[in-house]
């Protein structure tokens, strides 16, 4: 078709865009309609996936949002009905995180002694993987975060999560972990300031950030060390520098999860309290 002239006969030219629209299917215009509104049309709505992840009922989680306390990647949400994707998007209430993603799966394991701190072993040793063979074979896939070498016993977790896993093991965010030792010789207050102050070891300075003498009973002193570091042996080479070689040696917490009454083999689920002060501790 000719274009429309101008008065003075030339061909007048529209710089008009067409219609960013005018090609879209019905579908795909209702999607970037909803886009331009801020608003969307698919995932879950946000008071369900917070009843769900056991933050509240969803009467509560519809008042958590209204009173502005519910925060999705980042933004303030205060309007009901918004929609979010439970597996990607970060949802935090009054600033601490909560995790709605159902695949992700957080265990705690009493590591026994002598089982080595691997999924799998091609010597046919005893390894954490032996402890979570169930889940593996249903298609999670565990992997512990750090280690304890094999004569060490105690608190060790599994995890699906790498973001967490990486961050607990990140000097950056000087997680802390607990250790119970049993030592050689009837410790007193100079191994408590002893270790508190520091020792130089081959790799370089290493200090509890609190220690505590638990008991002392025929040449044998019961020893409470907690500390960031994590160095291999460091615990071991720590008390061996003062002069208390380690007998035995148990970790009883990471952060605030610990071992409590958990006996040595068992597996158990962390609980939501216990995964919001992980999260809290490494800026998750």
């Amino acid at each position: 078709m000719t274009p429309p002239a101008s008065r003075d006969g030339t061909p007048q030219v529209s710089n008009a865009r067409p219609a960013r629209h005018q090609h879209l299917s019905d579908e795909e215009l209702r999607a970037a309609l909803a886009e331009a509104s801020g608003s969307r049309t698919d995932g879950e709505r946000l008071q369900k996936v917070l009843a769900r992840a056991g933050v509240a009922s969803r009467r509560h989680s519809e008042q958590l949002i209204d009173a502005g306390r519910v925060e999705v990647n980042g933004k303030t949400v205060t309007r009901q009905g918004v929609r979010v994707n439970p597996e990607t998007d970060v949802i935090r209430v009054d600033g601490v995180r909560v995790q709605t993603d159902q695949s992700l799966r957080y265990f705690v394991l009493n590591k026994p002694r002598g089982v080595h701190s691997t999924m799998s072993d091609d010597m046919g040793r005893p390894c954490v993987g032996d402890f979570v063979a169930e889940q593996t074979a249903a298609g999670q896939r565990l992997f512990h975060v750090g280690r304890l070498d094999a004569d060490t016993e105690g608190l060790i977790m599994l995890t699906n999560d790498g973001e967490l896993a990486n961050r607990l093991t990140h000097p950056r965010y000087e997680v802390s972990k607990t250790y119970v030792a049993t030592v050689l010789g009837e410790a007193d207050r100079e191994l408590v300031r002893a270790l508190c102050e520091g020792v130089e070891l081959d790799d370089g300075p290493v200090k509890a950030d609190s220690a505590q003498i638990i008991d002392t009973y025929n040449g044998e002193s019961l020893v409470r060390v907690e500390l960031h570091e994590g160095r291999k042996h460091v615990v071991r080479r720590l008390l061996k520098a003062l002069g208390y070689p380690v007998q035995r040696l148990v970790r009883t917490k990471i952060h605030t999860v610990a071992l409590g009454e958990q006996r040595p083999g068992i597996l158990r689920a962390l609980n939501r309290a216990e995964l919001t002060s992980l999260y809290k501790a490494v800026g998750l």
